[in-house]
């Protein structure tokens, strides 16, 4: 397996390639503290995927959370453009998205925020309510990318 890894102000790539795997798998990294503690990438690149994990309204910089389900929303998408930049993509190239609220009675309050960002690309989304790691937490988003497709 070879193996390199590069560090950036606020992300962290690293590319895994198995002999046994003819494609390169890129990990991204927001730094945030979740990831280091739990085990996993922002997102992970393969081929032209870009899987982007659960990601919530914290700004990672600083570690807050605001208590508006709304800007947390806001945040959330900034989050993921964020790690979609470094896959090299953007949101425009969206395929997938999921919603997942601890209470569905919140979900209208982001609306605003979901149309101004996927308005314009319609990805095939869904919405659930389930519990989240952190009760401070009141949405979280996930979306699957293919690089070109928009």
């Amino acid at each position: 397996m070879v193996a390199t890894a590069t560090a950036a102000a606020s992300s962290a790539t690293v590319t895994r390639m198995s002999s046994s795997s003819p494609t390169p798998r890129r990990l991204i990294s927001s730094s945030s503290t979740f990831e280091r503690d739990i085990g996993y990438s922002r997102a992970v690149v393969v081929g032209n995927r870009v899987l982007v994990a659960g990601t919530t309204g914290f700004d990672y910089a600083r570690m807050t959370i605001s208590d508006d389900v709304a800007v947390q929303a806001a945040q959330c998408i900034r989050n993921i453009e964020a790690a979609l930049a470094e896959a090299g993509t953007s949101l425009r190239d969206v395929v997938r998205v999921r919603y997942i609220l601890p209470s569905a009675a919140d979900f209208p309050a982001t609306w605003p925020v979901l149309r101004g960002a996927f308005g314009e690309i319609r990805p095939a989304a869904t919405m659930f309510e389930a519990k989240l790691a952190d009760p401070r937490m009141k949405i979280e988003i996930e979306v699957e990318a293919i690089i070109g497709s928009a």
